[in-house]
């Protein structure tokens, strides 16, 4: 055997090996400089003719993209002269029972770590909520959700992040955008190059603000001078109220109510542009699952109907609140998330009355294909992304009652067979 692994024709084989290896690294090596130099060239022929037309100065641009090349390894991007490809398949099953969002480990930590805070920073809060009229806990929530207050770390360069986005991603434009504006922050002397520091989307911060974002909500509540949302507390808090009194937060109001659906309510009702006066919702059976009624102060204003899982979950009257909170992540069961932690800060530990059912285990491109074979029959499920949003889950429902099912309103694999 040791004759035969010292054979010539083995020593051939390996190198021959290294020399396809030592091929291949120099081929990406020369392709990763290709794209260093392509980068470099758009940068000053492409992106900072406009940059300087909207008041950028050399100096800025010079210094945000000092020694920054493309980061390759970033999600969504596109090589130059390579178009986008959409995989076929998706394998990893992307959707299992909605309540998974809702672990006692991720929510315990952003309720625990809330209300300890609460506490820490009482007088910044009460003058938060008294200029913004968004609760306390509710923002407490958002910056445990975003940053876990702050303990993440943001370990990417803004510049680096967004200029290969801006260069090479599926959303050029979008990051172009954002790009431009991280600059004149830079510009503004609002934050210096340094400390732009972001997620791998570009998000600045605690409170994982766009640049844009920055630039419309971003205060200074601390008063020294500066709007400092890496490291400010009360600008932290009070950039993500004002974040929501921009997007329409109705003062004085949550975000809604945990109620239990009798089966002669239609979950296909679901949805913002189906709202009720929440006293209509009660004439029809439904009920606060504490058993206390709705407020007085509510029966006249608008609640809408959420049901997240359809009927294998919990369900929830709605006030336009909740959609506000949707404008910070347009998932659904994120702003659930936020405003049911908001009520654990408030009120102490307690998870939902509903219980989520064991629904899920679908590929995202089982729900597409799902969605697609509904928009056939004339449907409207938003878009065909593979994502159950509030429109695909009462188009279901709908199709379910139409053709003498049981309206779930969520999808399964046995609907999912049925209707590809």
């Amino acid at each position: 055997m040791t004759a035969f692994l010292r054979s010539p024709l083995y020593e051939l084989a390996i190198a021959i090996f290294l020399a396809i290896l030592m091929a291949l690294g120099a081929s990406a090596s020369a392709s990763a400089a290709k794209i260093d130099d392509q980068f470099r060239s758009w940068l000053q022929n492409d992106l900072w003719p406009e940059a300087k037309a909207k008041g950028i100065s050399k100096k800025t641009f010079d210094a945000a993209f000092d020694g920054i090349k493309p980061n390759l390894k970033l999600p969504d991007l596109v090589k130059p002269g390579e178009k986008a490809t959409t995989p076929q398949k998706q394998h990893q099953a992307e959707f299992g029972s909605p309540g998974a969002y809702f672990a006692e480990k991720t929510i315990g930590a952003v309720t625990a770590g809330g209300r300890a805070r609460e506490v820490a920073n009482a007088r910044t809060i009460a003058a938060i909520e008294k200029r913004y009229g968004v609760p306390g806990e509710v923002l407490l929530a958002i910056w445990g959700r975003e940053t876990g207050f702050g303990a993440a770390k943001m370990p990417y360069d803004a510049f680096e992040v967004l200029g290969t986005k801006a260069f090479m991603s599926t959303k050029k434009d979008f990051f172009r955008t954002e790009l431009l504006a991280a600059l004149e922050i830079v510009e503004r002397g609002l934050a210096p190059v340094g400390a732009m520091k972001s997620s791998w989307a570009g998000a600045l911060g605690q409170p994982q603000f766009m640049p844009t974002s920055f630039l419309k909500h971003a205060v200074d509540f601390d008063g020294d001078g500066h709007v400092d949302i890496w490291n400010s507390t009360p600008d932290v808090l009070a950039s993500i109220a004002n974040y929501l009194v921009h997007y329409g937060w109705v003062r004085g109001r949550g975000w809604g109510f945990e109620v239990t659906v009798p089966e002669t309510v239609s979950c296909s009702l679901e949805g913002p542009d189906q709202g009720k006066k929440i006293s209509q919702w009660a004439d029809m059976g439904i009920k606060r699952v504490s058993g206390k009624p709705f407020p007085a102060s509510e029966l006249k204003a608008e609640g809408f109907l959420l049901m997240p899982a359809g009927r294998s979950g919990p369900a929830f009257i709605a006030t336009p609140n909740f959609y506000v909170l949707k404008e910070y992540n347009t998932s659904d069961l994120y702003a659930l998330f936020i405003g049911h932690g908001a009520d654990r800060i408030a009120h102490g530990d307690s998870n939902f009355a509903g219980s989520w059912g064991a629904v899920g285990g679908l590929y995202r491109s089982d729900i597409a294909a799902l969605q697609r074979a509904l928009e056939a029959k004339g449907y409207d499920v938003g878009s065909a992304d593979g994502l159950p949003g509030f429109k695909t889950r009462r188009s279901i429902g709908k199709w379910q009652a139409k053709n003498g099912r049981a309206a779930t309103c969520f999808p399964d694999a046995g609907l999912v067979a049925v209707l590809k």
